[in-house]
């Protein structure tokens, strides 16, 4: 099938090279002129694991290509995917102004029927919008459809490739079949197509995420109530999780969600269902238990040293918003640098991937470092905030002796608290034993 993707960000560029990879025409379209000529320099502009080595191959063999010809893309392809931001606005709405801006290019540029897809995170009418929008600009007849991306970030491939579901929202039978033959390739272990109207599956993805949101809040009101009165969030974690009813994904607790999904999209819900005149008043609490939570490391250290950690330097232990990702939106470790340096304190960060990302966000009080064992020389203590898996089999006896302090902040619970302290090391995690 002849395909166009407009956007070759994180969702663009991986559904577009999944695509290929599956034997379509894919073309990926962006007006970012540097993207494309890097993109065709064989420079990949996100980490993804296997995604360089996976567009590199297409790229070879010539199932896809990167271009800024809008028009030649539209003229191109049978079915449109629409991929590009849809950023926070300042009321914590979606900024659809990309969206409807490329939706009228793709209305200009048509020459035939066309399906237009909406693969980007959108509120519930955003496909009439796009349908009002492209009428504006031609009479030529074309059909909409609906198909929200649940891709995680660190394991894109693998969520495309093998598909817990694929949702797709049509009006029409026809459309309905020709995307569930282009999903087809992606389903042959009987994990499911749902099809359904266009608003339910716009829906569905705000919809997923503000509950996945919901849990990890809830988790973290737990482990906060844990170290309260005096339980183990670990322990009481594997007592809910062996409830088939709830189950054990997204219930570890830690210092708050962030990246490009779970903020923007539990925001956007919130407000959608307020111009509606409706309060979701379950997702305004996990709005303000994440805000908080982002700061409960940053409170347990300055705690610790009496709320004076001037001249202090902390060894940090991950920058990005999560493991197998270079992502910094909406990262917690981004607020415990803020609220510390504002107390004076110094940092020397390492991150496997996320440095290079991370600079443009951190002040001078941040260092980086290109090994995770330099930023501890002479640390007073170590914060983890990311939970790479190398940091996981940490030698405490090499960490000892390189640290000047001997304190450990850990923020995703990754090491044994008894364990540490045998060490020697003053240890502190989220709603287990502290001290």
């Amino acid at each position: 099938m002849r395909i166009a993707v407009f956007g070759t960000g994180y969702v663009g560029l991986v559904v577009g090279t999944c695509f290929a990879d599956s034997g379509n025409d894919v073309i990926c379209v962006d007006v970012d002129e540097k993207k494309i000529e890097a993109l065709n320099n064989g420079v990949i502009p996100i980490y993804e694991p296997g995604l360089e080595e996976l567009v590199k191959r297409n790229v070879g063999e010539e199932r896809l290509r990167f271009t800024t010809d809008k028009e030649g893309a539209v003229k191109h392809a049978e079915v449109i995917f629409l991929a590009v931001g849809t950023p926070e606005d300042k009321d914590g709405s979606a900024d659809l102004k990309y969206v409807l801006a490329a939706a009228r290019d793709i209305g200009r540029a048509m020459d035939g029927h066309k399906i237009i897809v909406t693969k980007s995170t959108v509120p519930v009418g955003t496909a009439e919008k796009i349908r009002t929008a492209i009428k504006e600009v031609t009479d030529v007849d074309f059909d909409m459809a609906s198909n929200p991306e649940f891709l995680k970030e660190g394991s894109a491939l693998e969520d495309f490739m093998k598909p817990d579901r694929v949702v797709i929202g049509c009006d029409k039978p026809e459309v309905a079949d020709v995307m569930m033959r282009l999903y087809k390739p992606f389903c042959r272990t009987e994990h499911p197509i749902l099809s359904m109207d266009i608003p339910s599956a716009e829906l569905t993805k705000y919809a997923s995420n503000a509950m996945l949101a919901t849990r990890i809040s809830f988790m973290n009101e737990i482990a906060n109530l844990c170290e309260r009165i005096g339980a183990d969030v670990n322990q009481v974690r594997r007592g809910m999780g062996s409830d088939s009813r709830i189950g054990f994904p997204f219930l570890f607790p830690g210092i708050g969600y962030g990246g490009s999904c779970f903020p923007k999209d539990v925001k956007a819900i919130v407000r959608s269902a307020k111009e509606l005149g409706y309060s979701l008043q379950v997702l305004d609490a996990v709005e303000e238990v994440n805000a908080l939570q982002k700061t409960v490391l940053a409170t347990k250290v300055l705690k610790h040293y009496g709320d004076d950690v001037a001249g202090k330097t902390f060894a940090l232990w991950g920058l990005s918003f999560k493991p197998n990702t270079d992502d910094m939106r909406e990262a917690p470790s981004l607020e415990i640098i803020r609220v510390l340096s504002d107390k004076g304190a110094k940092f020397r960060a390492f991150d496997p991937k996320a440095m290079e990302a991370a600079a443009p966000h951190v002040p001078d009080s941040v260092s980086m470092v290109q090994k995770p064992y330099d930023a501890l020389d002479g640390a007073d203590a170590l914060i983890v905030a990311t939970e790479w898996n190398e940091f996981r089999s940490a030698d405490f006896d090499e960490m000892r002796e390189r640290m000047g302090g001997s304190v450990i902040f850990d923020g995703r619970n990754i090491y044994e608290g008894d364990s540490a302290r045998a060490k020697g090391f003053t240890y502190y995690g989220i709603g287990v034993k502290q001290g």
